[in-house]
């Protein structure tokens, strides 16, 4: 049988991504560097903390659009439960608002999906180190965009908005009275420019806001 050549202390990776054959294929070309072990994979936002208490890895390496819970809100709980664990964003969708909430929630790194597997194992290990990875494209158009002009409510409320519920669902949702989220929604229109919450729903999506 052939020996495993890995060094005794492998980088121990997390692997969240929703679809199967991306997911699969990155823990293979992963595997093959002799200094990185994926240890987990979910397919879930919500299963990422739990796992992570569970099979200890030293990075979390995140999509951002998850079932259950997105990739960005478990950035935040791993930085909270899971402190020794690094994360890094790898995601479809290079937006400049999602860049500075991974930076606000902690992640370490944020690169998009299109780079060669070496350039992500690299910046596995430079994270481990301490080092921050980021896109420079992407960090260059997050400079230029400025930061996100909504507040944590008007983002709740538009999150809230997005299968065109009625404004009762989502006071009941929120725990807000209706006319307090009228006025949520009218200053999310008014800031992004639109003319309706659905509009602001979509304008606010592609700024990466939400």
């Amino acid at each position: 049988m052939p020996q495993d050549h890995r060094p005794a202390k492998s980088v121990r990776v997390l692997l969240a991504e929703d679809q199967g054959m991306m997911r699969g294929a990155l823990a293979l070309l992963l595997g093959l560097e002799p200094d990185i072990e994926v240890v987990a994979q979910v397919a879930r936002g919500d299963a990422i903390v739990d796992t992570a208490l569970t099979t200890r890895p030293d990075v979390a390496l995140l999509d951002i659009e998850l079932p259950g819970r997105s990739g960005l809100d478990a950035a935040a709980d791993l930085r909270d439960e899971v402190p020794d664990c690094r994360v890094l964003i790898l995601t479809t969708f290079g937006r400049p608002g999602y860049l500075r909430r991974a930076m606000e929630a902690g992640a370490a790194g944020f690169l998009v999906k299109d780079g060669p597997v070496e350039e992500l194992a690299a910046a596995i290990r430079k994270v481990l180190t301490g080092e921050t990875v980021i896109d420079p494209a992407l960090a260059a158009a997050a400079l230029s965009a400025g930061p996100s002009p909504l507040t944590a409510r008007e983002r709740d409320v538009l999150n809230a908005s997005v299968d065109g519920t009625t404004v009762s669902d989502i006071a009941g949702t929120l725990h807000l009275s209706e006319s307090t989220v009228r006025n949520y929604l009218s200053s999310a229109i008014g800031k992004t420019g639109t003319r309706n919450r659905m509009e602001a729903v979509r304008a606010a999506r592609q700024q990466g806001w939400l």
